[in-house]
């Protein structure tokens, strides 16, 4: 494709403009996913030699050290005490005792049953006490994936606080042999709540974003590798085991009979997308147009406006919608309504949200439109604050240009919409396909999905990812693993769009447009 210049591009019409932008876009791709490639690669090799250059510093380090340096590489925090840091000493001293008694009292057997998930599982022995067989209960599977990966993250701990050790006692070296003084404890205690105040603010976060939240992901990455579901909870009934790859295969092969899990996935995944985009711009550009009609200039009682919006936002959202799906079911206010009117008969009430439908496409467009009425007031809001900040004076030489009404939209306000609220449109999107309230509370996922019902979970015409998701961990059957597969999937197509996006965005590629 020829690449125009500024000007040749000025001189196109605007169909021409816009095919142009739309070639650009689409021939962008292949190379944002090489540049991508690349920086992946970039990360790697300079992963490797970060690591390679970590060792040779330990390596040097002992080679060049004193006897005080060797010696903490064995009993952390030596070297510390001996030159006079006795709290530095101490607090590297006590983290060495508790990780060596851990792992001699129980890190150890987490880690050593961590390969198997466990060997003896519930069974059958008999007990002289009761004069009858009872159920014995072996190993927990759960409770050693669980604390192995907790082991790992505490055996990572120990290495990164042994290495801040080794770094310690050659700093310490240095600023002695250039004559200095060596910071006391009561330095550190005056430096962590003055220049390194920050690190102090953030050490409790950090510690629960890892324990809560890094954690939590990781142990679900390991359970999609598992056969962990209701039939093997991993105590009760029986262990469950590692099976490799076999999750992924049966979730993303194609089978031409039996259950079709790809297709399914690709089907659902294909609904969520398109609900999401629906979801995100319906409520952005109209509750964007509201925001405009009730700040127009000469529109009276704006404030009753707005406040009768936001009432909406007040009631919660589970009542709310509870209360809309029982509206438009088959016996709700709408259909005595519609039959009141003659319009159709008490024979052919419509079937709004699906219960009884053989398509989706009335409920998938109904919930669409009932997530317009939950989205606009909290867009509405957004807009308003924005739109008050666009400066009158664009608007008012427009004006003098001779520039309609829509030419002030398409080159002002949109513009300006776009670039401040360009981040809050991505995370709109990817919440939108995680909206698990509106299609859970309004339809469950229903009409039911006769071609994908033989797949795990009972899979609706309305059912985005993250409510089949739900469906697959609850009921008998309790896919766990099958679940773990999905929320990885997701992960990775969120992922996909969100950087593709990102960087596309107004406010990132013209970040000094509006300054």
């Amino acid at each position: 494709m020829k690449k125009y210049s500024d000007l040749e591009y000025l001189q196109l019409s605007k169909g021409k403009r816009f095919l142009y932008k739309l070639a650009s876009f689409f021939l962008a791709i292949p190379t944002f996913f090489k540049n991508l490639g690349l920086g992946i690669g970039r990360f790697f090799k300079n992963l490797v030699l970060s690591i390679g250059r970590e060792f040779a510093d330990i390596f040097s380090t002992f080679k060049n050290g004193d006897w005080k340096t060797k010696v903490s590489y064995l009993v952390m925090g030596f070297g510390c005490l001996a030159r006079g840091q006795i709290l530095r000493g101490l607090l590297f001293l006590a983290f060495e005792v508790i990780f060596i008694v851990y792992m001699i009292t129980t890190g150890g057997y987490w880690l050593g049953m961590l390969p198997s998930l466990g060997k003896i599982g519930p069974h059958e022995e008999y007990s002289v006490v009761h004069d009858a067989y009872t159920t014995v209960y072996g190993d927990n599977s759960f409770k050693i994936l669980l604390y192995g990966v907790l082991t790992l993250f505490f055996i990572v701990a120990f290495i990164y606080t042994w290495r801040a050790n080794v770094k310690q006692n050659k700093i310490a070296e240095q600023i002695l042999k250039s004559g200095k003084k060596l910071r006391s404890g009561k330095d550190d205690l005056r430096s962590m709540v003055d220049d390194n105040f920050h690190k102090t603010l953030l050490a409790l976060p950090l510690t629960g974003i890892l324990l809560f939240t890094v954690m939590p992901i990781v142990f679900m990455i390991l359970v999609a590798f598992t056969n962990y579901d209701g039939a093997h909870d991993g105590f009760n009934n029986a262990l469950f085991q590692w099976v490799g790859l076999d999750n992924f295969r049966t979730m993303l092969s194609w089978s031409g009979s039996g259950v079709n899990y790809s297709a399914t996935f690709g089907e659902i995944l294909s609904w969520t997308l398109i609900w999401a985009f629906f979801a995100t711009f319906t409520n952005y550009f109209l509750g964007m147009f509201v925001a405009m009609m009730i700040n127009k200039k000469g529109i009276h009682l704006k404030k009753v406006w707005r406040t009768v919006l936001v009432m909406t936002i007040a009631i919660p959202q589970f009542i709310s919608l509870l209360y809309v799906s029982k509206m438009f079911s088959l016996n709700g206010i709408i259909n005595g309504l519609l039959i009141d009117l003659k319009l159709i008969s008490p024979s052919n009430a419509i079937d709004f949200l699906g219960n009884n439908a053989h398509s989706g496409l009335l409920p998938r467009i109904m919930v669409i439109i009932i997530n317009i009425w939950i989205g606009i007031p909290y867009l509405m809001l957004i807009a308003t604050g924005i739109l008050m900040n666009i400066p009158a004076d664009l608007y008012e030489s427009s004006k003098i240009d001779g520039a309609s009404g829509w030419k002030q939209f398409t080159k002002i306000t949109l513009p300006y919409m776009l670039f401040i609220t360009g981040p809050y449109l991505l995370t709109s999107f990817t919440s939108n396909m995680n909206n698990f309230n509106v299609i859970y509370l309004l339809t469950g996922g229903a009409p039911t999905n006769a071609a994908a019902s033989g797949a795990a979970g009972s899979v609706g015409y309305t059912d985005l990812l993250i409510t089949w998701l739900f469906k697959i961990t609850t009921g008998a059957e309790s896919k766990y693993y099958l679940a773990s597969v999905v929320g990885i999937l997701v992960f990775i197509v969120v992922a996909v769009i969100s950087l593709i996006v990102y960087n596309v965005l107004p406010s990132v590629k013209n970040e000094e447009d509006f300054q």
